[in-house]
């Protein structure tokens, strides 16, 4: 979900993807290894009065994402909608001609939802206009007569239409004519010894649903903590850097994004873990008690990126470094993370070519890039190097939320470099330092697709005694240190 912005200019909210289909989270519960889903109780229907479809029961989909909804009667709805992408509900009736789709639009080009009968390109059944309605959750009904009514069951795929690039609808739920059947139900039973994911209730939020507000009380204790810890006096030959660091090693690797699909187990695409070990259910408060292999004393933060392959094999971590620091030309007044911190950086769904020189580029560590891969995306490294990328997270917090809807709109950057405005509080910088014992070159992707769609996830579960000092003696003073409050120089 996206905060409605301060005026109504349809920005886009990302740049360009296409392609990357998606069995839906709700119903992606593998049967075996036979690559059979099941996809049919996706359609969620209800009696009160007519088929109704919760746009986040498909059973496929392109171009998607799930996220909560500020919209009357609650439940999920889904975003990032732009041309081309589609929505597939399987196993459903449309119990009349006549038709509804809850939408919420910021984009003010606008565009439509067409309905077809098995397939993208498959027979029409109904399209519905859809018009800018002042936000991304200022919802309306949009109403649509049928060419004809289908009888039994039926696959009904939803495909967005618009004229421009850019994201342009959400979309809650939809209604099939009016109906009084039960409950679909699956056409393939799941194994005794499988059990559908759940999840718990989002927690609430005086900003709206998706909205996490940070705990004050804690809060305010770790910041009168931290600002009665003493400056230390810093001896000559300190590099005068603001920095300190954490070295990490591979922890688990999982089809599990707690983050973005919380409760979801193997709903996302294959992540790398570092630190603690993580699953779809692992909550903030849970890291505390697992076990890290991060070096640097009472972090027990978790970090993830997306599994980079070659030719479909993963490709082995040489090492992972996670730098902490302030871009700030003043860091005195950065303090240490809020308790529970999650953040994402980076856009799994960017899908554009990285050619030399491009944005978003892996890079030659230790040794010169001396070609590209044949699709122009990946460097080729000279011997002696490895392939490795950097990502670098925003620094400026809301001071209110420790989440938000697109695990961002909590976080932003300097203006005039200093934290204000809508983002006044300064924090500590990460950067994610991730290196592959590759030499890059032909055969790579990453499991979220193209290089371009790299991207990170850290939750926030330092020990305060430990990240208190380190933010005090080390970025506040601009002094580097190591993985505790010890001044380095070099």
């Amino acid at each position: 979900m996206r905060t409605d912005p301060p005026d109504t200019t349809a920005a886009p909210r990302r740049t360009s993807r296409r392609g990357r289909v998606a069995v839906g989270a709700a119903v992606a519960l593998a049967l075996g290894a036979t690559g059979t889903y099941i996809a049919t109780a996706s359609a969620d229907e209800v009696a009160a009065p007519a088929t109704r479809l919760e746009a986040e029961s498909f059973s496929a989909q392109s171009g998607a994402k799930t996220e909560n909804t500020a919209d009357a009667g609650g439940g999920k709805n889904v975003g990032w909608l732009a041309n081309g992408d589609w929505l597939q509900f399987d196993n459903v009736t449309v119990g009349g001609a006549d038709l509804a789709v809850r939408v919420a639009a910021q984009n003010k080009a606008g565009g439509s939802i067409e309905l077809h009968l098995g397939s993208p390109t498959g027979s029409l059944l109904a399209t519905f206009p859809v018009a800018y309605t002042g936000g991304w959750q200022k919802w309306t009904t949009v109403s649509a007569k049928a060419a004809s009514v289908p009888t039994g069951r039926q696959t009904v795929v939803a495909v967005m239409k618009s004229g421009q690039a850019a994201d342009f609808v959400n979309i809650n739920w939809l209604t099939l004519g009016p109906s009084s059947r039960p409950p679909a139900t699956a056409t393939v039973a799941p194994p005794a010894s499988s059990a559908a994911p759940t999840t718990a209730p989002p927690p609430t939020s005086s900003a709206g649903a998706g909205w996490v507000d940070v705990d004050q009380a804690a809060w305010q204790q770790e910041l009168a903590a931290f600002n009665a810890i003493k400056q230390l006096p810093i001896p000559a030959g300190t590099t005068r850097v603001a920095e300190f660091h954490t070295d990490c090693a591979v922890s688990n690797e999982a089809k599990d994004d707690p983050i973005v699909l919380p409760g979801l187990t193997g709903a996302s695409h294959m992540h790398t873990f570092f630190g603690p070990t993580v699953d779809a259910n692992t909550k903030p408060a849970d890291l505390f008690n697992r076990a890290t292999n991060c070096n640097a004393p009472g972090d027990n933060s978790a970090y993830w990126v997306p599994q980079l392959t070659r030719n479909g094999q993963p490709v082995k971590m040489k090492s992972f470094r996670v730098y902490y620091g302030s871009r700030l030309p003043d860091p005195s007044a950065t303090v240490p993370f809020p308790p529970g911190l999650v953040m994402v950086h980076g856009d799994a769904k960017r899908q554009v070519a990285t050619p030399k020189g491009a944005n978003g580029q892996f890079w030659c560590a230790g040794s010169a890039e001396t070609g590209r891969s044949a699709d122009g995306n990946w460097p080729v490294c000279a011997p002696g190097g490895n392939l490795i990328f950097q990502l670098t997270f925003q620094d400026c917090w809301d001071g209110k939320h420790i989440d938000s809807p697109d695990h961002k709109s909590h976080m932003g950057g300097a203006q005039g470099g200093k934290c204000t405005g809508q983002y006044p509080v300064a924090i500590p910088n990460l950067s994610f330092m991730v290196n592959y014992e590759s030499l890059g070159g032909d055969g790579l992707a990453l499991s979220s697709g193209m290089a371009s769609s790299m991207h990170g996830d850290f939750v926030n579960a330092w020990k305060p005694a430990n990240l208190g000092p380190l933010v005090k003696i080390c970025l506040n003073a601009k002094a580097k240190c190591g993985i505790e409050p010890k001044f380095a120089g070099g």
